[in-house]
């Protein structure tokens, strides 16, 4: 299969291209996959009411079956066909975060098939920040399964780039929007229950959603940040049972004051190439700056003082250590508050739990 890479734009850059999108569109309705551009991440699209669709997206990505689809949608009128009951907490939470990085879980209708849900009663849904997204979902119907569009287990995309490496001839089309803005998947919230969860952590913090009337603090629970590898574990959402976001190389994670980890970091890269090993550094700008990592291959998106710029570099440079041929990783650990909760909850992932407490 060929897969076509094409912008979402047009050529100046200043509107989208509606016959691209329109296309993309067709080939979603005629059960093919396109990749398409979020605020979040680069999705691998399927249409969710089909079940041979969200096969094939399972297949593209080598991801387990049991492993849930998130359903995209651009219009708030669209919930109530997939779902069997909104509350009233949903709809408060969709005025404040819809369009914009929140899934939430449902009770499935009829209409959502299993093998979109990986075999559950329950589906998350989402409505994403970004114009091509829109516009692509309204196209191909209204309905669009899409997980991150990277190979399983592999760091998430945030370029149309990265989508190509992964999947080139296993999908139909890739859709370039540019840069993800948020570079972190969404924050995934269960209503499904009595006391709605946070499954992952994302860009929308706890402390905002505790902000929405009927989400007080004493009716969302800490949430569940862990993976399970347990067989018969069966995943309620994305990211619950296995590892994610990996780069190739045996990575660390390395947590503490600042000056002790730029210390730490120093050191041990210093020992690490002196073992023949290629070594990569994920770190602030501060921490760079302290640690004088000239041996290593260095990765600073941003300021600890800047999480929003720490999440969406994140992604990008675990690819950048992969692009290095890098055998050993060294990444900085953030204190787990606001945003740097999901940059650690992807993280501790990426590093399969290898973390070290200075």
């Amino acid at each position: 299969m060929t897969t076509e890479l094409v912008s979402a734009y047009t050529e100046d850059g200043s509107a989208l291209n509606e016959e691209t999108i329109r296309r993309a569109g067709r080939v979603l309705r005629e059960g093919g996959l396109v990749a398409f551009p979020t605020e979040t991440v680069y999705g691998l699209g399927g249409d969710a009411l089909n079940p041979a669709s969200s096969k094939k997206i399972y297949a593209a990505k080598g991801r387990p079956s049991d492993n849930p689809l998130i359903v995209h949608i651009a219009e708030l009128e669209a919930l109530s066909a997939i779902v069997k009951k909104i509350p009233e907490a949903a709809l408060a939470l969709a005025e404040q975060f819809w369009p914009g990085p929140l899934t939430m879980i449902f009770e499935k209708s009829d209409l959502v098939p299993m093998e979109t849900t990986g075999g559950l009663s329950t589906v998350a849904v989402r409505m994403p920040d970004h114009p091509a997204a829109l516009r692509l979902i309204r196209e191909a119907g209204g309905y669009i399964a899409a997980p991150s569009a990277n190979r399983s287990g592999r760091p998430s995309p945030t370029l149309a780039s990265h989508v190509y490496e992964d999947l080139a001839g296993n999908i139909e089309m890739i859709l370039d929007g540019g840069h993800a803005t948020i570079g972190l998947e969404s924050t995934i919230l269960d209503l499904s229950v009595e006391k709605p969860v946070i499954l992952r952590p994302g860009y929308i913090t706890k402390e905002e959603i505790f902000g929405v009337p009927g989400m007080e603090e004493d009716r969302v629970p800490a949430g569940l940040h862990k993976m399970s590898d347990k067989e018969d574990f069966h995943p309620k959402a994305p990211g619950m049972k296995y590892r994610h976001y990996a780069p190739k190389g045996d990575m660390t994670v390395l947590c503490g004051p600042m000056q002790r980890v730029a210390e730490a970091l120093s050191e041990l890269s210093r020992a690490a190439s002196a073992r023949g090993e290629t070594v990569g550094i994920l770190c602030s700008k501060e921490t760079a700056e302290r640690a004088g990592l000239s041996e290593a291959v260095l990765f600073s998106p941003a300021s600890r003082e800047d999480p929003a710029g720490i999440a969406a570099g994140l992604f990008e440079g675990l690819r950048r250590m992969d692009e290095a041929s890098c055998t050993v990783i060294f990444a900085e650990g953030f204190p787990e508050e606001g945003v740097f909760i999901a940059v650690m909850n992807r993280l501790k992932k990426a590093a399969g739990g290898n973390i070290i407490h200075i």
